[in-house]
């Protein structure tokens, strides 16, 4: 008899990122733990093979974006439950960062979160005959993302085919963002210029890990002694 398909991976859950494999493995290790500290887990990431990079993408449960104390917490607790369950052989390192303003969108509580706003999306297969979409986002339904194409026509894009998604920047996605911003930067201590300036601060890639150590850490698995 023939070998039997290897069944992927998949996390399909409205607070849990689309992920497969060994990025889905680690989520399920993780997500628990995160939402007992009041964050979310926006995507997990594994780069490289010898001496692999974990990325970790989180917001706080409130929907505000994450600050860097908040970034040192997730690594403690992420990194500890990568030293017991040991799921990547030899050493790794641990990134941490926030989803930013034109976060990825990876749940499907993301695209009814940020319905109204402009994003791209691009698929594993072709839907329709293409790959790539731009459009307003309209929410979710039964496993698809939908989306209304600059022409009008609507979509729905299956999340188990959906390679990446990501929110465009615009000037409206950067306003409803400050508005999301944690209380401390929104508070009446501070006006409307340092509201702006936080959320900018949020915009664009987050910095590898040796340039960010708070939001970084490594680890290494002990050496197995010989029988």
């Amino acid at each position: 008899m023939g070998g039997g398909r290897r069944a992927a991976f998949f996390a399909l859950d409205a607070d849990l990122p689309f992920l497969t494999g060994l990025d889905a493995r680690i989520a399920a290790m993780v997500a628990p733990a995160l939402a007992d500290m009041g964050f979310d887990l926006v995507r997990v990431a594994v780069l490289g093979r010898e001496s692999p990079t974990v990325q970790i993408m989180a917001d706080r449960a409130d929907g505000t974006l994450i600050a860097i104390e908040d970034c040192e917490q997730i690594s403690h607790a992420v990194g500890a439950i990568l030293d017991v369950e040991d799921p990547l052989p030899g050493a790794w390192t641990l990134e941490v960062s926030s989803a930013g303003i034109d976060r990825p969108l990876t749940r499907a509580k993301d695209w009814e979160r940020f319905a109204g706003h402009l994003a791209r999306a691009e698929m594993n297969m072709p839907i329709e005959g293409r790959k790539r979409f731009a459009g307003i986002v309209l929410g979710a339904r039964d496993g698809h993302g939908l989306m209304r194409l600059d022409d009008g026509t609507e979509v729905a894009l299956p999340f188990a085919e959906m390679r990446k998604a990501r929110l465009v920047l615009t000037d409206e996605l950067i306003e409803a963002s400050a508005r999301m911003m944690r209380p401390a930067a929104s508070s009446k201590e501070n006006g409307p210029d340092e509201v702006q300036a936080g959320a900018d601060a949020a915009i664009g890639d987050v910095p590898p890990a040796d340039t960010r150590k708070p939001g970084a850490r490594s680890g290494r698995k002990p050496a197995r002694k010989a029988n």
